[in-house]
């Protein structure tokens, strides 16, 4: 559970615990895999990137086949448009599960990628780590000795996004689940055994570079 819901369940515990009974109701006559796909179809509704790569797994987990996600998205196409269904398979080819690599074009040349400059080494401060965004990249930026260390922001738990502000004495924590990682070694220290990812990079004169 999140640091946020823990925070309302101890502040609000009757009108949180009337919400979950609501949810887990509202749900009763679901088999889980029909429920798992529309949860789906909610994170897709609502565009969060988050949200579909916490979600389809599960829904994956409850039985629910590559097909049958497809499916459920272009059913709900009425209410989410053409466009987020198309957002939402980027998202999920994005993720590389073995459920949709049948469909993927082994023959199709690869996405050209090349180096690009995300960060330069004069504005890491010690072992302070600079949290980057360009596009649809996130990362932590911090020094390693003579180099540097380029981690993935997104949790490897469940790809939950983890804030800037989840930075505090050389841990980064993730608000969603509360697993912790050393950003020193990037293993995890809290809530699971799964380090954080560590992106190709390289040092071009002052720029620090990674492929995009």
């Amino acid at each position: 559970m999140s640091r946020a819901l823990d925070y309302l369940l101890k502040a609000r515990p009757q009108a949180m615990e009337a919400y979950f009974a609501f949810l887990k109701q509202a749900g009763s006559h679901l088999d889980k895999k029909t429920a798992a796909l529309i949860s789906v179809i909610t994170k897709v509704h609502a565009k969060t990137p988050n949200g579909v790569r916490q979600y389809l797994p599960r829904a994956l987990k409850a039985g629910a086949s590559a097909d049958e996600v497809i499916d459920a998205l272009l059913m709900a196409m009425p209410a989410l448009g053409f466009s987020k269904i198309v957002w939402a398979i980027e998202v999920i080819l994005e993720m590389n599960l073995p459920e949709f690599a049948r469909y993927a074009d082994a023959s199709a040349p690869a996405a050209a990628s090349e180096w690009k400059p995300i960060l330069n080494l004069r504005d890491l401060n010690g072992k302070t780590p600079r949290y980057v965004k360009i596009g649809t990249l996130h990362a932590y930026v911090l020094k390693r000795g003579d180099g540097v260390i380029v981690y993935d922001a997104h949790c490897p738990h469940k790809g939950n996004l983890i804030p800037e502000t989840g930075v505090a004495d050389g841990e980064l924590a993730c608000p969603f689940h509360e697993w912790k990682f050393d950003l020193a070694s990037g293993n995890c220290t809290h809530g699971g055994t799964k380090p954080l990812r560590v992106i190709d990079h390289k040092i071009d004169g002052e720029n620090i570079m990674i492929k995009i």
